[in-house]
């Protein structure tokens, strides 16, 4: 399902989304605490500079907090080819028993970085490589098809294991291309929300990686209300835009569900007059996603830019974003683009920490159709 702006009325280019970002702005560890990480308060045309453990303070009784609740898997892996050759692969998705060739959980697909691509049938020896203690992978071809960017694997572990009991013992945390350190201990505790409970992200839903159990127990006791959807992160989150038309770039795809409790979650906080606030922007393509499709799970490729009719979500908690990425596009179409733009601007001024491990931002849903 493919989702993008056609209502706008000023024409935007990618160019329109960039940002002049110093280096050392980008966080490369996360903060002490998960709560003292830093808030931008956006809501208003007065930029307001708090601290993340302030949230609960900032909604309202009756409000309804929608999480993302994806685990993130150890999903980067190493290995070597039957020659020698080294190599890396990033499993973006455990394939469902119908989507793989021979109907078992034992397919993968993902991205492979190696000199030379192995003939399907090829075996590549992972973790262990060539010394052995790892496992093997058969190399079937692309996914999902001959032109895929992707790549799929029948994994072959000792029985009874899954690609994810696999990667959990032999795999690394997928950090961002920008954070430069090898994963540590640090990044398996903090590259992970505290209520994680679906296995299948490839990375974080960086947003609610500001939540600790004090603030949970803060925002129960205001009254706030809790749901859960699920969307499993790709690594397509990171690509970057390679076209100065917006409209010629080619979403990724994510698989989400979002429970029925939810549905009626939601409801319920609007018949009482209450906000629904998105922890993030992989929980505001899945609710979008829904609110357009009337799917409960599938596949989405949504595509928000500035002209985007947003009907679910009223309120927004978001890291900072790549310049001239595909979420920098869907929170200016949230918040507006100028004033997004300015947000930013307050947040290098006052040396707000960046991206996956970096500080949050608060907004409200425009009103304006840009």
């Amino acid at each position: 399902m493919t989702t993008s702006s056609t209502s706008s009325t000023r024409p935007f280019t990618v160019a329109d989304f960039d940002f002049a970002l110093p280096e050392h702005l980008i966080a490369q560890h996360p903060a002490a605490e998960r709560s003292a990480s830093r808030l931008l308060d956006g809501r208003g045309e007065t930029p307001v500079d708090r601290v993340f453990r302030d949230l609960p303070d900032l909604l309202n009784a009756g409000d309804l907090l929608v999480f993302n609740d994806t685990q993130v898997v150890k999903a980067r892996l190493f290995g070597e080819k039957t020659s020698g050759g080294k190599l890396e692969l990033l499993i973006e998705r455990v394939l469902l028993p119908h989507e793989a060739l021979d109907g078992s959980d034992q397919e993968v697909v993902g991205h492979l970085r190696v000199s030379k691509k192995p003939q399907p049938g090829g075996l590549l020896h992972m973790a262990g490589g060539l010394q052995g203690g790892g496992f093997d992978a058969v190399f079937l071809g692309r996914w999902p098809d001959e032109q895929g960017q992707l790549f799929r694997l029948r994994l072959q572990g000792p029985a009874g294991e899954t690609p994810y009991d696999l990667m959990a013992r032999h795999g690394h945390v997928p950090l961002p291309p920008y954070i430069t350190h090898s994963d540590d201990a640090e990044d398996e505790r903090r590259y992970q929300t505290v209520f994680a409970r679906v296995p299948g992200a490839v990375a974080a839903p960086t947003a609610a990686l500001h939540f600790d159990e004090s603030v949970l127990a803060a925002l129960d006791a205001r009254g706030v209300q809790r749901a859960n959807v699920t969307l499993h992160v790709g690594a397509g989150t990171f690509a970057p835009m390679k076209t100065e038309r917006i409209e010629e770039h080619v979403m990724h795809h994510e698989r989400y569900a979002i429970p029925p409790e939810t549905v009626q979650a939601i409801a319920a906080c609007r018949a009482r007059g209450g906000r629904v606030v998105a922890v993030g922007t992989t929980t505001v393509r899945t609710l979008e996603s829904w609110a357009r499709s009337g799917e409960l799970q599938g596949d989405t490729d949504i595509f928000i830019t500035p002209g985007f009719a947003y009907k679910v979500v009223d309120v927004l908690i978001t890291n900072f974003h790549l310049p001239k990425s595909t979420l920098m596009m869907l929170v200016s179409a949230f918040a507006g683009h100028d004033h997004v733009m300015a947000l930013y601007r307050h947040a290098v001024t006052h040396r707000y920490r960046f991206f996956s491990y970096g500080d949050a931002m608060l907004l409200a849903r425009s009103t304006q159709i840009q």
